[in-house]
């Protein structure tokens, strides 16, 4: 499907906004729990921080599959010819990266409580299973991997906002409205 509109489709901007309150939440989350001592309210943050992975997670699924079955509005000319080549590429790698991160950062922190031999139980009703063994050494060398991940996640997604804000503001080109929810 091709839309003919530069503006992208209700179910697009939804899962973008909500994809982008869950990692900025998350990681928010992530960033408050490194600075508490171990307690039961630690405990209960931390399961809450891996629902909101789990959800990213799905979001990150279901924003793939509407991605691959709906193909996005076309830049306007205008703004195509405005772009250099390096923002072209900066562009398309950017969002290329995010899409992998979207996956990754869950998926490691996921393989990480399975190695510490922690089950997640998302929000306390659906098992799932471990795809990790319980390992410590693995535990250990997951754990800043998904540290890692999450901080090139909120590195880029503070890029991709930068450069809207550049279009919104500097170039004054309607870019932003693409994605901006309401009509």
């Amino acid at each position: 499907m091709k839309s003919s509109t530069h503006r992208y489709t209700l179910t697009a901007i939804a899962l973008h906004w909500l994809l982008a309150a869950g990692i900025l939440g998350a990681f928010a989350m992530g960033l408050y729990l490194d600075s508490l001592p171990f307690s039961p309210a630690k405990l209960k943050l931390i399961n809450w921080h891996k629902w909101a992975g789990v959800a990213i997670l799905v979001l990150s699924v279901a924003r793939l599959l509407w991605r691959l079955t709906h193909r996005p509005p076309a830049l306007p000319a205008r703004i195509t010819a405005a772009m250099p080549a390096w923002q072209h590429v900066a562009h398309h790698g950017t969002h290329h990266l995010m899409y992998l991160l979207f996956f990754a950062v869950p998926l490691l922190g996921w393989a990480y409580s399975s190695a510490k031999g922690f089950p997640i139980v998302w929000f306390g009703v659906l098992p799932l299973p471990d795809w990790v063994p319980v390992d410590e050494a693995l535990a250990q060398a997951l754990k800043p991997l998904h540290a890692l991940a999450a901080w090139g996640l909120i590195g880029l997604v503070a890029l991709h906002v930068a450069a809207a804000l550049k279009h919104q503001f500097v170039d004054r080109d309607g870019l932003l409205d693409r994605m901006r929810p309401g009509r």
